[in-house]
């Protein structure tokens, strides 16, 4: 019996390892974020999809979407690991029409969504607390700083943000 379970792990194991190249995953919109065109208020986003590979079956990274009042793209904020990796800061900060995409082949939830005048109100206190994230050039998959930890962080600065990490949001808690 533990032959044939471990087999199966095994089997599972390189099934997940051997997926499509992240270079090859999917990075299309996932459908569920306020067009820009459409939509004129401000917006804040929060999402979570499962990890690149294997890590996927622990953990999620999640990221911050902001749209201004009237922009016509959204500032995405997240924390990635290579970026230290090649000598440049973890934190990340692009525009983009689609802040929904698939991380690498996995579909984002939506954990956090704010429009109109609370996402005004709140859009320069997110801000504020971007500029203070004090592991911007860090990153440590376990226990953290990690992508995790960067909005679990932003919520404690911005509690009006109401914003829960999921459970295996790994290293949300470093921000503590």
């Amino acid at each position: 019996m533990k032959k044939i379970l471990c087999v199966i792990l095994l089997g599972l194991l390189i099934n997940a390892c051997s997926n499509n190249s992240w270079r090859t995953a999917s990075r299309e919109s996932a459908g569920i974020a306020p067009k820009p065109e459409l939509i004129k208020d401000a917006v804040i986003e929060v999402y979570a999809a499962d990890a690149y590979s294997w890590r996927g079956w622990f953990a999620v990274h999640t990221w911050i979407a902001i749209k201004t009042e009237n922009a016509a793209d959204y500032t995405v904020y997240e924390v990635v690991g290579w970026r230290v990796k090649s000598g440049l800061p973890a934190l990340r900060r692009y525009q983009t029409p689609i802040p929904d995409r698939f991380w690498y082949g996995a579909k984002p939830e939506k954990l956090l969504s704010i429009q109109g005048e609370k996402a005004n109100t709140l859009i320069p206190k997110i801000s504020a607390a971007i500029e203070r994230y004090p592991w911007a050039n860090e990153y440590t998959v376990f226990p953290g700083p990690n992508s995790n930890t960067f909005p679990a962080w932003i919520a404690l600065q911005v509690p009006e943000l109401e914003l829960s990490m999921p459970f295996n949001a790994i290293g949300s808690g470093y921000a503590d």
